[in-house]
């Protein structure tokens, strides 16, 4: 029995018509008009699927696979069985991508869940808030006084808008969200339960225990920023959060105060960056990264998973560990460590008496 999808691929393409679209060449252009309605891995590809193939350890698969046509690398023809067509082209993930996006267009940018057109009759509308048309409000939301929303964005399902926020065009405010002390730009997408501008942890200790820090700040959103579903970003307290143009975040990430993150950056799941941080242009942090308060971490420098930042880390480096250090250093020592495990454990297990035996 087929299962049902979800999205199904808005058009079709000609084998020709991917070639084009993604610079590719075809090994046999007898194949040109050949059509896909689809993408698919290779192990669940049918005739009419366009896969991809860049590794050799994936041979058995691409041996086995049912794909009517195949994008691969100029050294990696030889191994495609004759029954699927050839396209060559320098990147083949990346092209299949390309293809995807066209096929599945209305996978890049969520759209109402209720299938809502205009504003829901249950949603609350404050009478002060100003929304330009062909905006989305799914009901159960509420959007408070002297909010601005860009025309082509869509506000989920119970979601809140808190006073005075502006959002831009073609934007998307997922389901449950809450978003307070905010300005965000155009396309940009924020995913179900994410937690914006609300108080940053700041409080100061003393004999008569915890007195809470003011946050005055704000946060600032810029333009085609993506934001994972469950992520908590704090507004600044002196100055503003800022998450800058470009920026991917992934799920589960904890945004502290007064951070500024550049643009073009990655942040992968579960990891946090702590108050008053500074990420450069295009850094990366891989998943379960610790950024400790008024770290710095350099313009294009990538930080392995699990690694703990305190500190200073340069631009354009590859650093992993805790405290992070330079990956090669990194590694270094967590071998060094293992063989000095393995020599210990060879000692312990001596029978005893072996050492007199060999002395005699």
């Amino acid at each position: 029995m087929n299962q049902p999808q979800f999205f199904k691929p808005a058009s079709k393409l000609t084998l020709s018509e991917v070639a084009a679209l993604t610079g590719a060449q075809l090994a046999d252009p007898a194949h040109g008009s050949q059509i896909i309605s689809g993408i698919a891995s290779l192990d669940l590809a049918g005739p009419m699927h366009l896969s991809f193939f860049d590794k050799r350890k994936y041979s058995d698969e691409l041996h086995e696979s049912h794909a009517g046509a195949c994008l691969v690398g100029a050294g990696l023809q030889v191994d495609v069985p004759a029954r699927i067509a050839v396209l060559r082209v320098a990147n083949p993930y990346a092209a299949f991508v390309e293809v995807g996006r066209v096929l599945y267009a209305d996978t890049l940018r969520p759209a109402s869940a209720f299938g809502t057109e205009g504003i829901a009759g249950s949603a609350v509308v404050h009478a002060d808030a100003y929304l330009e048309d062909n905006v989305v409000v799914d009901p159960l939301a509420v959007i408070g006084p002297d909010v601005e929303i860009g025309s082509g964005t869509v506000i989920g399902a119970g979601a809140v808008i808190g006073a005075g926020v502006k959002i831009g065009r073609d934007c998307s405010i997922g389901p449950g969200c809450s978003v307070l002390h905010t300005f965000i730009g155009n396309d940009v997408i924020i995913h179900p339960g994410c937690r914006i501008g609300q108080d940053g942890y700041g409080f100061v200790s003393g004999p008569a225990g915890h007195r809470k820090v003011p946050q005055m700040g704000r946060v600032l959103i810029q333009n085609d920023v993506e934001i994972g579903a469950g992520c908590t970003i704090d507004r600044g307290a002196l100055r503003d959060t800022v998450i800058g143009e470009g920026t991917k975040i992934d799920n589960l990430v904890q945004i502290g105060h007064n951070v500024t993150i550049g643009r073009r950056c990655i942040i992968v799941s579960q990891s946090g960056v702590a108050g008053s941080s500074v990420l450069g242009d295009g850094a990366v942090l891989g998943a379960r990264v610790g950024v400790s308060d008024h770290a710095t971490i350099g313009a294009g420098a990538m930080l392995a998973a699990r690694s703990s930042v305190v500190g200073e880390v340069p631009p354009n480096v590859k650093w992993g560990g805790s405290p992070a250090k330079p990956i090669k250093q990194f590694f270094r020592e967590v071998f060094e460590v293992e063989r000095l495990g393995r020599e210990g454990g060879a000692k312990k297990s001596k029978p005893p008496g072996a050492g007199k035996e060999e002395q005699a």
